[in-house]
C-alpha cells in the first residue's frame, strides 16, 4: 500500500451566497503553498454528505462501504477525473475522520488536486495490477479492507463499475468478510440538492440554452448531420455567462426520420433532409452537474400527427410539472402526463423522467427515483428530475422535456428557459 505523507489540504473555502445569480460566482481555492487547488463546495458541506452516508450504513448494518461509482466517489470526496476505466473507490468506515480514496498510483495526483482530504488517505495500488491477465486490483484494496475495524462490508454490486471480476476476487481476498449489496445507497443521499448544487445546476441550465439557441442559428436542410454536433460539442464546453461547460456524461442524441422511433440514436455523417422531423437530446454539464432538455426540430413543415403529438407533449409536460409539488409522489407527475395523453388518443408506455444531478459517463441520472406510476416515491424540497416525456411511434418521434426542480411551496421550476415549440427551419 502506499501513501502520500505530505501535509494536509487547509479546509475552509468562501460559499457562494447568490444561489439566482450565476454571473456573480468565481470559484472556492484553497491555496495551499502555490498548488492552487480549486474545490468545488467548502469542507463542511462535504462532511454532511459524510455523516448521511454512515447514517444509512449503520441502517444497512455496514461497518465499511466501498464506492466504486465515480459520481458518488466524487459528491463523497471531490474527485474528478478521467480514471473511472480502471478499478477506484472510495472507502467510508465508521470512525474515521476522513474516508479513503484508493485508486492507481498514477492517479494519486488527480486525487491530491481535486479530493479535499488529507494525503495520507490517498492511497495508490501499483501498475502492475492495471488490466493484469495475472493479478487484480481488487487483490490490493482486499489488503487494505483487511486492515480496517469491522466485517461487514458494502459494495455497489449493480453497477456499471464494478465487475463480475472484481467481486470475485474481493471474496476470495476477504473470505471471512460479509458482504452485503450497498448499490444505491450513496446515490439516495445525492437526492436532496444543497443550494451550491442548484447554483451549479442553473448554470448548467444556461449552458444548454445556449446550445439549443445555437442549433437554431445553424440547422438547415442540407447540412451534414456530425456538423451539427461539431457546433453542439462546441458550445457545449465554451459555455454561458461566463462558465465555461464540462463534458456530458451522454453524447448527444438527434436521431432523424425512421432513426427517431428510437430513443438512444446518436449521429452520422449524412445531410439532414427536408421533411424530416429531428429531436435533440443534450444537456449543459457544469462541475459534473446536468441539465437536460430535448427539442425537437422539423425541417418543413411538420405533418398533422407530428403537430398533434406536440401538443399532447406540451399540455401533458404543464400537467406534470403542476403536479411536481413537495408531498406529492413521483408516481402523480407520471399520471398527470399519461391523462393529456391519453385524452387525445396516445398511449405511452415506460418511465418518463428521473433524478438528476452529478454524473459520469455512462448515464447522467441518478440511478433512484423514476417517474412512473409505480414509482410512489415522496417528493421533497430540493430533488431534480428531467421530465422526459418522449413519442417513438412506428417510424418518427417527439421529444420536448424539461428538468424540473421541487420547490418548498408550489409546482416545480423549470431549471433551464427556452421555447418548447417544435422548431420548423427549411
Amino acid at each position: 500500500m502506499d501513501r502520500i505523507s505530505n501535509k494536509p489540504h487547509p479546509q475552509e473555502a468562501v460559499r457562494d451566497p447568490e444561489e439566482q445569480t450565476p454571473t456573480g460566482f468565481t470559484g472556492l481555492s484553497y491555496p495551499t503553498e502555490g498548488r492552487g487547488i480549486q474545490f468545488g463546495f467548502p469542507t463542511s458541506e462535504y462532511l454532511d454528505r459524510l455523516a448521511r452516508t454512515r447514517a444509512a450504513m449503520v441502517e444497512r448494518e455496514i461497518d465499511i462501504l466501498v464506492v466504486s461509482d465515480p459520481s458518488n466517489m466524487a459528491w463523497l470526496t471531490g474527485y474528478d477525473g478521467w480514471s473511472f476505466y480502471v478499478h477506484q473507490a472510495v472507502v467510508v468506515t465508521l470512525d474515521d475522520e476522513q474516508p479513503f480514496w484508493w485508486g492507481r498510483y498514477m492517479d494519486r495526483n488527480g486525487a491530491r488536486r481535486t479530493v479535499y482530504m488529507d494525503e495520507d488517505r490517498i492511497i495508490g495500488y501499483s501498475d502492475e495490477l492495471v488490466q493484469s491477465s495475472y493479478h487484480h486490483p481488487m487483490e490490493d484494496l482486499s489488503r487494505v479492507l483487511a486492515a480496517l475495524p469491522g466485517s461487514s462490508i458494502g459494495v455497489e454490486m449493480d453497477n456499471y463499475y464494478f465487475s463480475a471480476a472484481a467481486w470475485e476476487t474481493l471474496r476470495v481476498g476477504l473470505p471471512n468478510a460479509e458482504f452485503k449489496d450497498a448499490t444505491a445507497l450513496v446515490n439516495w443521499q445525492r437526492a436532496i440538492k444543497s443550494d451550491q448544487e442548484l447554483v451549479y445546476m442553473r448554470r448548467a441550465g444556461r449552458i444548454v440554452e445556449a446550445m439549443h439557441a445555437r442549433i437554431a442559428e445553424v440547422i438547415e436542410p442540407g447540412m451534414r448531420k456530425n456538423e451539427l454536433v461539431a457546433e453542439i460539442l462546441s458550445t457545449s464546453v465554451r459555455g454561458a455567462d461566463g462558465f465555461g461547460g464540462d463534458y456530458p456524461a451522454i453524447v448527444p442524441m438527434l436521431p432523424t426520420g425512421v432513426d427517431a422511433s428510437a430513443p438512444h440514436l446518436t449521429w452520422d455523417d449524412r445531410p439532414l433532409e427536408r421533411d424530416s422531423v429531428t429531436f435533440i437530446e443534450i444537456a449543459g454539464c457544469y462541475r459534473r452537474y446536468h441539465a437536460p432538455l430535448c427539442r425537437t426540430v422539423h425541417l418543413g413543415e411538420p405533418p398533422p400527427e407530428v403537430r398533434h403529438a406536440e401538443k399532447a407533449l406540451l399540455a401533458g409536460l404543464e400537467a406534470g410539472i403542476e403536479a411536481a409539488r413537495a408531498g406529492g409522489r413521483t408516481a402523480d407527475v407520471a399520471d398527470a402526463l399519461d391523462r393529456e395523453l391519453k385524452a387525445v388518443g396516445i398511449e405511452r408506455t415506460g418511465r418518463c423522467g428521473y433524478s438528476i444531478g452529478l454524473s459520469y459517463p455512462p448515464d447522467w441520472g441518478e440511478r433512484t427515483m423514476s417517474i412512473r406510476a409505480s414509482d410512489g416515491t415522496v417528493l421533497e424540497p430540493g430533488m431534480t428530475f428531467h421530465f422526459m416525456p418522449g413519442l417513438w411511434m412506428d417510424d418518427w418521434g417527439v421529444e420536448i422535456t424539461e428538468s424540473i426542480l421541487i420547490r418548498e411551496e408550489g409546482p416545480a421550476v423549470p431549471l433551464c428557459s427556452y421555447p418548447r415549440e417544435i422548431l420548423v427551419r427549411g
